[in-house]
């Protein structure tokens, strides 16, 4: 990417270390507010790192999409189908990795239905599934239908999400029993590939609520088209600015009919996440591009940012795949520092739980800065 736009890797390179952040405390038990999800309608910053990926998703596309249409359909589809199949292929071994569990004292294989109970099995969507969809539709919608009709497309998304949701479920469309993308996926993917973590069969990266995210990396491709088209200017900022406080207000007051939810990915959600993600992109501009903010913190997430979906699939394979080595009473090689040592920090055990997360960032960018001083940089 050009130098000029360093502010946006520091951007993509910040969303990553904060998913890190919240994906590997040292016990889920222990985790400050903060840092959880909200548990339904509503936001915390944790909430606020998926959409934001999402979002430099389509900014990052905004500087690749030329050359792509330079190349004509052929090179689009080829290029487009290809890393679409990567990215979900990945998120689908991770969900299955590392195939075997332990059962009993010995380790047995994860089917792809559980034979013993079959409301268990792989689950087939996910964080990588959902960004890998995303990019495949907002790409084919941008590439064919232009960046002014890929707008009312996003709003048409948003929009028929919303009425979907109401006449799928009148009477309780927003809660987790009544809305209605549940059915459908136990239909789609069946119940045994559904992510269980609310104690039923629901899944937050469910078919029905991608709809909205496309429209979040259709909006982050027009932020960073508007960047390159504007320049360095401070109309270019002064604009995001504006863009990102009216998309804050239009995502506040759909919130009084539309609740503002992460886990449906509801089109306020979308549209006020987006105006979050413009602000805090116009703001690192300002202060990185202009003012020339330049330190160890933007060094920090830059490095991050340059082999991004390595270092997040990184962050999962290596937790699941060291927990099969067994070193007595619970302990194996990931959870050795917290369970030893972060564990009998004094006072809240949260602390402790923390201080294990930012380690755990700290080795994940030093793998990330070891890769960027030998020009290793791996692109999906």
């Amino acid at each position: 990417m050009n130098q000029r736009f360093y502010s946006l890797d520091v951007f993509r390179g910040a969303t990553v270390c904060l998913m890190i952040l919240v994906n590997n405390p040292g016990s889920w038990s222990h985790i400050y507010p903060p840092l959880e999800h909200a548990p339904w309608h509503g936001l915390t910053p944790t909430d606020l790192v998926f959409p934001f990926f999402l979002f430099a998703v389509g900014n990052a596309l905004s500087f690749v999409m030329p050359r792509l249409e330079a190349g004509g359909d052929a090179a689009f589809w080829k290029k487009v189908i290809k890393r679409t199949a990567l990215i979900f292929l990945i998120g689908l071994f991770l969900n299955w990795w590392p195939f075997v569990r332990w059962t009993d004292g010995h380790l047995s294989f994860i089917h792809w239905v559980n034979p013993a109970d079959e409301t268990k099995g792989v689950r087939i969507l996910g964080v990588l599934q959902r960004i890998a969809l995303c990019y495949f539709f907002a790409s084919i919608i941008i590439y064919y239908f232009k960046i002014r009709r890929a707008f009312y497309i996003a709003l048409l998304l948003l929009l028929v999400y919303w009425l979907v949701c109401v006449l799928g479920n009148p009477s309780d469309p927003f809660s987790m029993q009544g809305w209605f993308g549940t059915d459908i996926d136990k239909k789609i993917l069946g119940v045994p590939h559904m992510y269980k973590g609310e104690g039923v069969a629901f899944d937050p990266e469910g078919i029905m609520s991608t709809m909205a995210a496309i429209a979040e990396v259709i909006f982050g491709y027009m932020i960073g088209d508007y960047i390159q088209k504007k320049g360095k200017t401070h109309e270019m900022v002064s604009g995001l600015f504006v863009a990102g406080v009216a998309l804050i207000v239009t995502g506040y007051c759909w919130d009084m009919v539309f609740p503002i939810n992460k886990k449906i990915w509801t089109s306020s959600f979308t549209i006020y996440t987006s105006g979050l993600a413009t602000l805090t992109i116009a703001t690192m501009i300002y202060l990185i591009e202009f003012n020339n903010k330049r330190n160890f913190l933007t060094r920090f997430f830059d490095v991050f940012g340059k082999n991004a979906l390595f270092v997040f699939a990184l962050s999962a394979f290596l937790p699941k795949g060291l927990s099969l080595i067994r070193m007595g009473d619970g302990v194996n090689p990931w959870n050795f520092l917290y369970t030893k040592v972060f564990s009998n920090v004094p006072g809240d055990p949260r602390l402790g739980s923390l201080f294990y997360a930012i380690c755990v960032i700290i080795f994940m960018w030093a793998i990330c800065y070891f890769m960027d001083k030998k020009k290793i940089y791996i692109r999906v």
